[in-house]
């Protein structure tokens, strides 16, 4: 289980703390009235995604002993109408957020059936299942 505290700063600025005694701030571009300090929020989502895919690949090749010698992730999310979503399932108002990835894996020896492989073991990262997956978000209860 992972835990945070994020706490408020000057402007938009926040500090995120996790682990034993590690940090990170987090920002708001200057642009809609932060000070660029540090990722934005849907920064820091997609580097999330996108660090899982990668590590997700790095251990199932290291588990496999097949060659992976690099994994480059790109992705970019939007929203966009309901209306418009065409993978959509169900029919909803107003929009929906749309991830776009890419992933890249690098091995001058991986086969085409391992880099197949490895593409379908993207789609399997903990995060990945986590956003595609019902999301209940509740209060903690106070000590």
């Amino acid at each position: 289980m992972a835990d945070v505290t994020v706490t408020s700063g000057a402007n938009l600025r926040n500090e995120v703390r996790f682990g034993e005694g590690q940090s990170f701030i987090t920002d708001e571009p200057v642009s809609i009235g932060g000070d660029g300090a540090g990722a934005d929020p849907y920064t820091l989502l997609l580097a999330a995604l996108g660090s899982c895919i990668s590590m997700t690949l790095t251990l199932y090749a290291r588990r496999k002993n097949w060659p992976l010698e690099r994994v480059t992730v790109r992705l970019s999310q939007r929203r966009v109408h309901a209306a418009d979503c065409a993978e959509c399932e169900t029919e909803t108002a107003g929009f929906v957020h749309r991830i776009e990835r890419s992933v890249h894996v690098e091995g001058a020896l991986l086969s085409e059936e391992q880099h197949a492989r490895l593409q379908d073991i993207a789609h399997k990262c903990p995060v990945h299942k986590t956003l595609t997956s019902e999301i209940i978000i509740a209060d903690l209860k106070e000590d």
